[in-house]
């Protein structure tokens, strides 16, 4: 029995790693509780908690502790890590759950002593006497001895991996599985996948910036619709070209860049100021100065 035991426990650790975990998240979820218990008083008087904040505290984390250690022998943090606590004191080599005065001193132990830490700086940041600054003194000697001894129990607990807390070593409660671990089976194929998709948006993003899509559209637009050569005088433009040769419509303010095409101002100082090697799509003509046209085209010269 002692054999599978051990076996059962090389088998299934509770990895340092996850405990630490389970700390943090016990930490992040205190302090996303306090800022959204804060956010409730932002429209009364500032300051309002400040005199009663340890106290207030100290009250949240009491229900904490009521609905995760005094109920479930585990934390929020050790939950979703599937973690609960075990009575270490016992004999037995059964799972058993806290003792009553197990949780009790671990309320005491957290709880208790975190509001008298915040209380007694309160009260003696404030009070100045020869008496108080003595009893000050021992105080901070008191708390510096805890945290010497909170870092000899992690230095222990980095050698052997248990009791990862001065609380826990003292009361005998060890982190275990609620579960047995098993092995997953891990398929690699949808995360080769989602590589392969990230790799190839990350080259499109790359890529996309270095092409100029006007250009490239107006020359598929001129392979799509091929203008035979006209003559170059500005009767043929008044005769002939009475289409925009980007937008397809009337002329507005008519303009040429030195070829036999008709664009309407806008359309070509805006694709000019796009593209400082902007081509005519008709016929590949480059911009070489931008003229408005001379003679008018009349509306009675469409029919």
């Amino acid at each position: 029995m002692a054999s599978s035991i051990g076996n059962e426990k090389s088998v299934n650790p509770v990895l340092r790693i996850s405990q630490l975990d389970a700390l943090e998240l016990n930490k992040a979820l205190e302090q996303l509780v306090w800022s959204q218990f804060t956010s409730c008083f932002h429209g009364f008087k500032p300051g309002v908690l400040a005199h009663i904040e340890p106290e207030v505290k100290a009250f949240l984390w009491v229900l904490l502790w009521r609905f995760t250690i005094y109920s479930k022998n585990a934390t929020v943090g050790q939950a979703i890590l599937n973690i609960q606590y075990k009575n270490n004191l016992s004999q037995t080599e059964k799972y058993q759950p806290l003792s009553k005065h197990q949780k009790l001193g671990y309320l005491i132990f957290t709880v208790g002593g975190r509001w008298l830490e915040e209380r007694c700086y309160d009260f003696f940041s404030n009070r100045q006497l020869q008496s108080v600054s003595k009893i000050k003194q021992y105080i901070n000697f008191g708390a510096g001895l805890l945290k010497i001894c909170g870092l000899v129990n992690f230095l222990i607990f980095l050698q052997k991996g248990t009791f990862a807390t001065l609380t826990e070593r003292i009361l005998g409660i060890k982190s275990v599985f609620c579960k047995p671990q098993t092995v997953r089976q891990v398929g690699f194929e949808y995360m080769n996948r989602e590589l392969l998709w990230h790799g190839f948006a990350e080259f499109l993003i790359y890529l996309l910036p270095l092409i100029n899509v006007q250009k490239l559209k107006l020359k598929i637009c001129s392979w799509c619709l091929p203008i035979a050569n006209l003559s170059n005088s500005e009767k043929t433009l008044a005769a002939h070209y009475k289409v925009c040769s980007l937008c397809g419509e009337w002329p507005t303010m008519p303009h040429t860049i030195g070829c036999s095409h008709v664009f309407c101002y806008y359309c070509i100082k805006s694709n000019y100021l796009f593209d400082m090697y902007f081509t005519c799509p008709k016929c590949g003509s480059e911009v070489h100065s931008l003229q408005p046209l001379k003679y008018k085209i009349e509306m009675t010269e469409l029919h």
